[in-house]
């Protein structure tokens, strides 16, 4: 069976790392299985209407090869940890 990521049961912050996940019907699939560093935190209230804290961010992120912040932002279910090698 395939291990499937999922994303952080709690919110990132400036400086970690993630892996965009995204469905390959989602506009912005171009970006899936990108690595980026999160440059920017944003919150919201869409919390409250879904009951799941986690939905209340979205991310800025910078493209780790190119170094390059992407222009849009990314909803927190779209972004898989990524773990630093030992």
């Amino acid at each position: 069976m395939e291990d499937i990521s999922q994303p952080s049961s709690s919110s990132y912050s400036a400086g970690d790392k993630v892996k965009i996940y995204l469905g390959s019907g989602d506009s912005d699939v171009q970006y899936h299985g990108m690595i980026c560093e999160i440059v920017g935190v944003h919150k919201d209230d869409l919390d409250v209407e879904t009951g799941r804290i986690t939905d209340s961010y979205s991310y800025i992120l910078r493209d780790v090869e190119t170094n390059e912040e992407l222009p849009i932002a990314f909803h927190h279910h779209d972004l898989m940890p990524v773990e630093s090698p030992p």
